[in-house]
């Protein structure tokens, strides 16, 4: 399985804007920019949607390994704070994904939720991604 996304960029970093697309319709002509990025300018950047996607992944993770337990959540409320921090000398970094979990499990103790949840934040697709080797195939037109 693949999935899509497209970036359009024009400009100089601080003084130009892109748009954001992806076929599934999340995304369409989402505005992006040096302001949404580095400030509180309107828009997305590539950090919030790195959290929205590891938050997403996360839950639908911890749904899949509650139910292999024999557990079914009533709610599963996760949010990923993603940290871009300027790290010499490579620059600006993703240097962590923090998770934050609130659920409710019926019949489930501390001890069990506890063991779930740290199984899926290690074997979610997306937090896996995060140490990821990262190919490219670049081409000028």
């Amino acid at each position: 399985m693949k999935r899509t996304a497209n970036a359009v960029w024009k400009g100089t970093l601080k003084e130009g804007s892109g748009s954001l697309n992806a076929p599934g319709g999340a995304l369409k002509n989402t505005e992006y920019s040096f302001g949404s990025r580095f400030a509180s300018g309107a828009g997305t950047n590539p950090e919030e949607l790195i959290a929205a996607a590891h938050a997403g992944c996360f839950a639908m993770a911890l749904s899949a390994t509650l139910g292999e337990a024999g557990f079914t959540p009533t709610s599963l409320d996760a949010t990923a704070e993603v940290s871009l921090d300027n790290v010499p000398p490579k620059g600006w970094t993703v240097t962590a994904s923090h998770l934050v979990l609130k659920a409710t499990i019926p019949g489930i103790d501390a001890a069990k939720f506890n063991e779930l949840a740290a199984k899926a934040k290690a074997n979610c697709p997306i937090s896996r991604l995060l140490n990821a080797t990262v190919t490219l195939d670049a081409k000028l037109v």
